[in-house]
């Protein structure tokens, strides 16, 4: 049998092609204030990014990301462990331990290799990770690659996880793994019940905070800082590539912890650091979050009404209160013919399937940025609603607030 046999094989994508619904790998030709992008010769609004606090075309932060260039170059040609180490890299990992109420932090090369770095290095032999069936694949990529075990726990079932670590009887240490925000749907974990289990179960806690970094929190600092429990979560791993405006991830824990990796996470040893450009926009990002809450309000204030907007319409958006808002379709197909003809209409939005959705809750995600604006939240909406009742999706009678309104 030839290994390339299997990719012969795969040709549901290109039939999907073929039918014209195919939504994967649209290049961006160009984004005006990141609310807005060119795809395909079409202008849309764009409703599909993790730019969450609208920095990407922040002055300050371009201003950081070109200065950078001029004084470092463009890369750093190395990896942290030899010549890849920056100034600039020191000092934003001081930055991000100090905004995350930690010891120490790490920057790695990207999210991904983040968790891959934490997980597989600290998990080993006669270790167990427990970790929510809903989290990023990422965190389960990097169960697999560490020698411990993988026990996974129904989605938000934190009786379900009580279950697991009660008859845990493993030797060796216990890993709680949750998303702080959930990615696709939205939700913000059940974090105070699962200090208490860590509590009644002596166990670590890491939170994946990629999509609740710089949201959620009084100063933006995550989930932990949202429900009061920065002194109760070990670990907190988090990206540049969402609210930060730049590329990369970090972890942040107690200095041995920190300094344990640093020593032995593959990932980060045999990986090419941050590029300059990233390190100083996530630096500048940093500083603007810290000196302008009225970027998150403004943010805040748009995810609640595009929140009720939705709901008034008749969409199922799940239980998000968050910046990622689901709108349930449950059936792949009416997903991809719901996301073609908002397309077509000028909105941008991710269609979401299984695996990266349950079957039965296929979905559209759309997500908010503190820098939309309300008649372009409208606009959007007018349009879901045209497109959604025609195909189904919600009620014919229904209408947003803003449409009422003008009526």
């Amino acid at each position: 049998m030839d290994l390339f046999d299997k990719c012969g094989k795969f040709r549901r994508a290109k039939e999907v092609m073929k039918a014209g619904y195919y939504p994967y790998f649209s290049p961006i030709s160009e984004s005006r204030g990141g609310t807005e992008a060119t795809v395909r010769g079409q202008r849309l609004l764009m409703l599909g990014s993790n730019n969450y606090l609208g920095l990407t075309h922040h002055p300050v932060v371009q201003e950081a990301a070109a200065k950078a260039i001029e004084r470092y170059g463009t890369g750093c040609t190395g990896s942290r462990f030899l010549n890849g180490t920056l100034t600039l890299h020191e000092e934003l990992e001081t930055r991000l331990a100090r905004f995350c109420g930690k010891e120490s932090a790490l920057t790695l090369s990207t999210g991904f290799q983040t968790n891959l770095g934490v997980i597989a290095t600290l998990v080993g032999r006669d270790d167990v990770v427990f970790s929510d069936r809903e989290n990023h694949a990422c965190i389960f990529d990097a169960c697999r690659l560490s020698f411990g075990e993988l026990r996974k726990f129904r989605h938000n079932d934190l009786d379900d996880l009580e279950r697991l670590l009660e008859r845990e009887s493993a030797p060796g240490g216990k890993l709680i793994v949750v998303d702080g925000v959930f990615s696709m749907i939205g939700e913000v974990v059940d974090l105070p019940r699962i200090v208490e289990l860590k509590k009644r179960y002596p166990s670590r806690i890491m939170v994946d905070d990629a999509h609740a970094f710089g949201v959620l929190g009084p100063t933006g600092a995550g989930t932990a800082e949202h429900f009061g429990l920065t002194d109760e979560v070990d670990l907190v791993v988090g990206t540049f590539s969402k609210s930060f405006a730049s590329m990369g991830g970090f972890v942040a824990g107690p200095e041995q912890v920190i300094h344990y990796l640093k020593h032995h996470s593959r990932p980060l040893i045999f990986s090419a650091s941050i590029s300059p450009s990233c390190a100083a926009t996530a630096l500048a990002a940093l500083d603007v979050i810290e000196a302008d809450p009225t970027i998150r309000e403004a943010l805040w204030a748009n995810v609640e009404y595009w929140k009720n907007g939705l709901r008034a319409l008749g969409f199922d958006n799940g239980d998000s209160n968050t910046p990622v808002q689901p709108i349930i379709v449950g059936d792949q197909m009416k997903t991809f013919v719901f996301w073609k003809r908002l397309f077509e209409a000028g909105v941008y939005v991710n269609p979401v399937i299984p695996p990266a959705a349950p079957p039965g809750k296929e979905l559209i995600r759309t997500s908010l940025m503190a820098t939309h604006t309300r008649d372009q939240l409208d606009r959007a909406l007018d349009i879901l609603a045209t497109i959604g009742r025609e195909l189904e999706i919600i009620p014919r009678s229904a209408a947003t607030p803003a449409a009422q309104q003008r009526a």
